[in-house]
């Protein structure tokens, strides 16, 4: 058996774990717990993988425009290729959504980043939507495919340069408060740390519920996204990233071909989510409606879990009750955009220290991202 001692221990091995653990490790001994064979194997590998910094609520558009710096220009070290390359984002809407379109278009921080346009120009832009089912757009030009096998694997390859250990196979089945500092028991070991931090994405009540925390009400959603084959002699690659303004569906180019996903979110309990057929032929009927796509052949297909708290903002801060108990979680589904911003903004609090002044001058108020706000 395995037994180390360490400052933090960080629970899940995904983009929210290996982001703190990458940014603590210079100043403290680190160590990330991944319970599958590899780390990033549920959410963070299964990401749509778009940079949008008008995509989400207040709070995750604060994180995403915090993100932005890194993710346009990481360290030299950091990966051998951009980390973003320059996609854009169309919001369409029908004639009857024309009202929620106005309101999101009118929020001061989307405004900034967009432009209206009319069906016409929508349909230039997304060549594949359908004469007469768009009635006007929001198109935000910088929107970006992220790499996130890369941004991923950056985090983990600057983990283990600083000293920080990664332990795969580490399924936790016990936690114990010993005098001031953690006993985490594990498949690989068991291992004590000062300060433990929950960044388990779907499991992360259960985690708490381990360690004596109060549960934040987590929600795993379901998402099932698709490919297929694009039209034929069509240059997708240029296309947009187009979503329904209401999120009854999207489609992004992705390599020669389209990802397709009717944007569901179906309550599950955590697990290794996989793809419903019956969600499928749900976004085929809205696609096949919105656009000119027919579509024959489904060429790969997989699901993701999305989770949520009540507030849909995230989680992130000491727990109120339970010392040195930290919690990263509830980032839905833009844990991959947010990832630099709440790395930073983890490591700091985590040493007790005050959050980064670029985040504070773009308004994030922690207490809408604070674990008090459940007690």
């Amino acid at each position: 058996m395995n037994e180390a001692v360490f400052d933090v221990a960080i629970i899940g091995g995904g983009i929210a774990g290996t982001s703190v653990a990458a940014n603590l490790a210079s100043h403290a001994r680190v160590l990330v717990l991944e319970r599958e064979t590899q780390p990033g194997y549920h959410a963070t590998g299964r990401s749509a993988a778009l940079f949008s910094e008008i995509y989400g609520n207040a709070a995750i558009r604060a994180l995403t425009r915090a993100s932005r710096a890194f993710l346009f220009a990481p360290p030299a070290s950091f990966a051998e290729a951009p980390l973003v390359t320059t996609r854009g984002a169309l919001y369409v809407a029908t004639a009857e959504q024309l009202t929620t379109l106005e309101e999101f278009a009118s929020l001061p921080d989307v405004a900034a980043g967009t432009r209206r346009v009319d069906a016409r120009e929508a349909r230039a832009l997304s060549p594949s939507l359908r004469d007469g089912y768009v009635a006007a757009a929001v198109y935000e030009p910088e929107a970006q495919d992220v790499d996130v096998h890369a941004l991923h694997q950056g985090y983990l390859r600057s983990l283990r340069e600083r000293g920080g250990r990664l332990v795969n196979n580490a399924g936790v089945s016990a936690i114990q408060r010993e005098d001031d500092r953690w006993s985490i028991s594990t498949d690989a070991g068991i291992f004590h740390a000062r300060v433990l931090v929950n960044a388990a994405g779907a499991w992360v009540d259960e985690i708490a519920a381990l360690a004596g925390a109060s549960p934040i009400g987590i929600r795993p959603l379901r998402r099932t996204a698709f490919m297929v084959d694009a039209p034929v002699g069509s240059d997708c690659d240029r296309w947009p990233m187009t979503i329904d303004i209401d999120e009854q569906f999207y489609l992004k180019p992705d390599a020669g071909r389209l990802l397709l996903s009717p944007a569901d979110e179906t309550p599950s309990a955590p697990c290794d989510a996989l793809p419903d057929d019956m969600d499928i032929a749900i976004a085929v009927d809205r696609i096949e409606q919105a656009t000119t796509l027919t579509i024959h052949h489904v060429r790969q297909k997989w699901a993701g879990l999305r989770s949520f708290v009540a507030d849909r903002s995230p989680v992130i801060g000491y727990d109120p009750a339970v010392a040195d108990f930290f919690w990263i979680a509830a980032l839905g589904g833009y844990g991959i955009q947010t990832a630099p911003a709440v790395g930073r903004l983890a490591a700091a609090l985590i040493r007790r220290e005050a959050a980064p002044a670029d985040l504070q001058a773009l308004g994030l108020p922690l207490a809408s991202i604070a674990p008090e706000r459940f007690a």
